[in-house]
């Protein structure tokens, strides 16, 4: 009979090579569920406000005159909010007929993947969104009007398919930038929600494995 995760933790650390000391044991287990359950509420949350914040982003955008914006961006934050939440389902084929500190191993190795998917996808995602910013103000009236502003002094101004050229240089390096450490925004990000759960993971796996060694 296949086990609950509930199963794994009443079961703690103990087999015939783990813990000893059966204090230790329940102690680690409870740590353990703590954090796994505590990562996994604030990932779902973290979705869910994805998803709400792209439809208030969207209605926004559209009652103020940037539709374009506005359904770009709608569209990168519920791709994002699609590919984490397939990741998620991902956690549940961890072999649940296995020892609590191996399930936390287990649960370990697939948060790094996920990191490293949602570090893979920075690289593309924020660049998009600058570009969808950029693009969106330039379509709209106010955008328009500040073009025209421009065109007004063209004599002074170099210009490439009616834009000019030194706006255009400096979104492209812009964008080029966010492309290169997209990654590394990333890893800042994630780490003003998460550093605190990941840090503290890292720290009872270490504990445990002294213990066990």
């Amino acid at each position: 009979m296949e086990k609950t995760i509930e199963t794994i933790w009443k079961e703690g650390f103990l087999k015939s090579d783990a813990l000893v000391a059966p204090k230790l044991n329940h102690l680690y287990t409870k740590k353990s569920k703590h954090i796994i359950d505590k990562f996994n509420r604030m990932f779902k949350i973290n979705i869910i406000a994805i998803v709400a914040g792209s439809f208030l982003f969207l209605g926004f955008s559209l009652i103020s005159g940037f539709p374009l914006m506005g359904i770009s961006f709608f569209v990168i934050l519920n791709i994002i909010a699609v590919v984490n939440k397939r990741l998620m389902k991902t956690l549940a084929q961890i072999d649940k007929n296995i020892s609590s500190y191996q399930y936390l191993k287990s649960f370990s190795g697939w948060m790094k993947e996920q990191l490293a998917v949602n570090r893979r996808m920075a690289r593309f995602y924020y660049p998009a969104i600058f570009l969808t910013m950029v693009l969106g103000f330039w379509s709209s009236s106010e955008g328009q009007n500040l073009y025209n502003e421009i065109i007004g002094n063209y004599n002074e101004i170099y210009m490439i398919n009616g834009m000019p050229v030194f706006w255009l240089l400096g979104i492209t390096l812009l964008a080029s930038l966010l492309a290169l450490f997209g990654g590394r925004i990333y890893n800042w990000d994630v780490g003003m929600i998460y550093g605190r759960v990941f840090k503290k993971l890292d720290e009872i796996l270490a504990d445990i494995e002294e213990l066990r060694a």
